[in-house]
């Protein structure tokens, strides 16, 4: 390479960097989903989370309410090479339902993309197929009547996946279904089975999709165009980037898909230079004028008795027969207060998770067990995020205070109930059945088994007081 096409490597890959070219690479990868949204105009077009929401237009993305309140996320991780997976902790179902809801068994498009050395993101080529197979080889199995040419192949892109690789997750699909099939959650009877289809920039013909087929197809639309090196110079002043959605929080200066989509005009306008300006009064404003929308979630196998939210979520006041568990590095500045109220500031990082384990769960069960004892109310457990602290706060909850059948049982400081791992893990399927966006830590996972598996010094609250912030 020559000192010239050096020096111009160097500024494609700079001008990569910043946010003008990523927005003007993402609107040119729009035109092309578009494009399959209108050669297959019934079939609904949904984003595989993050990256697929800053191609998919939300006007046009038909999400039900299920599906938007809890967005599909299929992760690329668990299909790197050897390190494939299907996790009771990411099922999809939110999805499923979804699919098996469609008429005439139009099944959908999932939108993606990747950046340089792939032309199909790993989620794609091998997450969703795992995922179709997993789901078929389970259903067959809860629902066999009626199944014998029930397809359950695993089906990979050649270009994408070798033989090699597509034996070796092959062999281990039968245990992930069989883990699915005898796990507490619900799978539906599906008319037929799932199967993935792959569709690139590259593509020369789009598939047809015979009326009469015995599949739901499952289109894996992957947006950006494949370049060389990732990045290439265009015409209009800007150099693509191949896969530009991905990891925003690096390139985005605060700017979410939601607000791209809101502003697109204006923001594919502006000139370079004034770029970053604009941007930062659209999330300022943003910022300012956001509500919170309502996504306290009950948990379905207990009949709504413990709940479980984000902070944001919570109302100005809180409800007459619901008991409150609030935690947080940042609690609300809510008016919630008094005995059916428990207000607990964490701390960050690892003193976090030991306060955790000494302080929040022991203060927190001795709270909900009083409540559901005496005061006969329901429980809502919020942290900042509602994915994590309150998901482990609840599923001690569930573990040390109802049986397998859902039913309250409170007898005695500690209950009666045996528990261990496996009935941890259903207590964690009851709730993300309820609200698929749970996705607690494996540390927040670990300190609640440390709790319910270990000695009784642990269920009490402490003597002594957490240290205040």
């Amino acid at each position: 390479m020559t000192a010239l096409e050096q020096r111009s490597l160097a500024l494609l890959r700079k001008e990569s960097l910043d946010i003008f070219s990523r927005l003007h690479s993402i609107a040119e990868d729009i035109l092309f989903v578009n494009q399959i949204r209108e050669f297959y105009p019934e079939m609904p077009i949904l984003p595989n989370l993050r990256c697929g929401a800053w191609y998919t237009d939300p006007t046009l993305r038909q999400w039900p309410a299920l599906v938007a309140n809890c967005p599909v996320y299929f992760k690329s991780t668990d299909g790197h090479f050897n390190n494939w997976s299907f996790t009771l902790r990411r099922p999809n179902l939110q999805l499923l339902y979804f699919v098996a809801a469609q008429k005439d068994g139009t099944g959908i498009i999932l939108v993606d993309s990747t950046r340089a050395g792939k032309r199909i993101p790993d989620a794609l080529s091998k997450t969703v197929p795992i995922w179709c197979a997993v789901i078929n080889r389970a259903v067959k199995e809860v629902y066999p009547q009626g199944k014998d040419e029930w397809d359950t192949n695993l089906y990979t892109p050649p270009a994408a996946v070798s033989n090699q690789e597509h034996d070796q997750i092959d062999r281990r699909l039968d245990g992930w279904a069989s883990a699915l099939a005898n796990s507490s959650y619900d799978l539906p009877n599906l008319p037929f089975p799932l199967r993935p289809i792959w569709i690139t920039p590259t593509s020369s013909s789009f598939p047809s999709l015979a009326k009469d087929r015995t599949f739901l197809p499952i289109i894996c639309l992957s947006a950006s165009k494949q370049v060389q090196d990732g990045v290439e110079r265009r015409s209009g002043g800007y150099a693509y980037v191949q896969g530009s959605g991905d990891d925003h929080e690096l390139w985005g200066m605060g700017l979410t898909p939601d607000i791209f989509w809101q502003h697109r005009a204006t923001l594919l306008d502006a000139e370079r230079a004034e770029l970053p300006t604009l941007v930062e009064s659209l999330v300022a404003a943003n910022a300012e004028t956001r509500i919170a929308r309502s996504a306290i979630t009950p948990i379905n196998k207990v009949r709504g008795l413990v709940l479980v939210c984000a902070n944001s979520d919570l109302c100005e006041m809180p409800e007459p027969d619901v008991a409150h568990i609030i935690v947080g590095v940042h609690l609300p500045p809510l008016d919630y207060s008094g005995p059916n109220v428990l207000k607990i500031q964490t701390w960050e990082g690892k003193k976090g998770q030991f306060q955790l384990l000494q302080d929040v769960l022991p203060r927190s069960m001795e709270f909900i067990q009083s409540h559901l004892t005496t005061e006969n109310k329901r429980i809502c457990v919020s942290c900042d995020s509602g994915t994590d602290t309150s998901i482990g706060i609840a599923v001690a909850a569930l573990a040390k205070f109802f049986n397998d059948a859902g039913d309250l049982v409170l007898q005695g400081d500690n209950g009666v109930l045996l528990v261990n791992k496996n009935a941890i893990r259903m207590r964690l399927e009851w709730i993300i059945n309820s609200r698929p966006l749970a996705n607690p830590s494996r540390t927040t996972l670990k300190r609640v088994n440390e709790y319910l598996l270990s000695s009784n010094s642990f269920r009490a609250p402490s003597s002594k007081p957490f240290p205040s912030l």
